[in-house]
């Protein structure tokens, strides 16, 4: 016969009751993250509403975003494209005591592609001719998911690396030439349908952390895919390449992050003063 300790039982019950409260607003966050018409201002709705809820000790939860340059490899005369990228992230420490993190989230709002692309035939002798001297612009839309591994070094500065995940949400190849002012003729050609719709790639980078403890992360990434842009069994499939500039914002944390600390500080001083009286 198994008897169950009855104060263990409740303890496990209030512990498992606290982690289910804690994570409902990340629940409803993701589900709201999903189903929303503009992800770019849901993020920011999201952030604000749950970020005192998400942020503790050991998880810090905010918004992700700034600038990329994004080019394709293996595709001749590929150049840069600039774009802004905008997601929501999570900084996990892995244990107690050290500088190891899981930094993670999601990035809804990150463009990819290539610029300077020489123009192929669209079926149509008159586009053909109209865009025979012009150049293509690639725009590849993902959502991406990054699971980094952070290192936190004792002079603020840190260094990060591993997978990013992503899956294609709209991939359109934009025909420009000049007639009479540059660019002033452009035609759109949805090539979803040509392109793989998962991307994966390794991500590194380096970043600074301005002020201890909730402050903000300031940092640059590079990310080079593994997977084609282009299904198989057509020519210059390319691969995405992709140089982040950026700056993490948390939210919610300041405040409650150092009344946790001074309570914290209360405890420990109380517990030393009752030491020395003990003595």
């Amino acid at each position: 016969m198994t008897i169950l300790n009855k104060g263990c039982c409740a303890g496990q019950t209030v512990k498992s009751r606290n982690l289910f409260k804690r994570l409902i607003p990340a629940l409803i966050a993701f589900v709201l993250t999903l189903t929303a018409v503009t992800p770019a201002r849901s993020q920011v709705v999201i952030a604000l509403l749950f970020g005192d809820k998400l942020n503790t000790p050991s998880l810090k939860f905010g918004l992700d975003g700034g600038i990329n340059l994004a080019t394709l490899t293996n595709i001749d005369k590929s150049s840069f494209t600039t774009g802004f990228n905008l997601g929501l992230y999570f900084d996990i420490l892995l244990k107690q005591n050290t500088n190891w993190y899981i930094h993670t989230g999601v990035l809804l709002k990150s463009p990819m592609g290539g610029d300077k692309l020489s123009t192929y035939s669209l079926a149509d002798p008159a586009l053909d001719t109209m865009f025979l001297s012009g150049h293509v612009q690639r725009q590849l839309r993902y959502i991406n998911l990054p699971i980094l591994i952070r290192y936190k070094l004792k002079c603020q500065f840190f260094i990060e690396a591993g997978p990013m995940f992503g899956v294609l949400t709209k991939a359109t190849d934009v025909f420009y030439n000049t007639i009479s002012d540059e660019n002033d003729v452009s035609y759109k050609n949805n090539i979803y349908k040509k392109c793989n719709w998962f991307d994966v790639g390794a991500m590194g980078g380096i970043g600074y952390h301005f002020m201890k403890g909730t402050g903000l992360n300031l940092g640059v990434r590079y990310y080079y895919g593994f997977t084609h842009v282009l299904a198989k069994g057509v020519s210059n499939p390319g691969q995405n390449n992709s140089l982040y500039v950026y700056l993490s914002i948390p939210i919610g944390a300041g405040e409650k992050s150092q009344a946790k600390a001074a309570e914290k500080a209360k405890e420990k001083a109380a517990k030393q003063q009752e030491k020395n009286m003990n003595k």
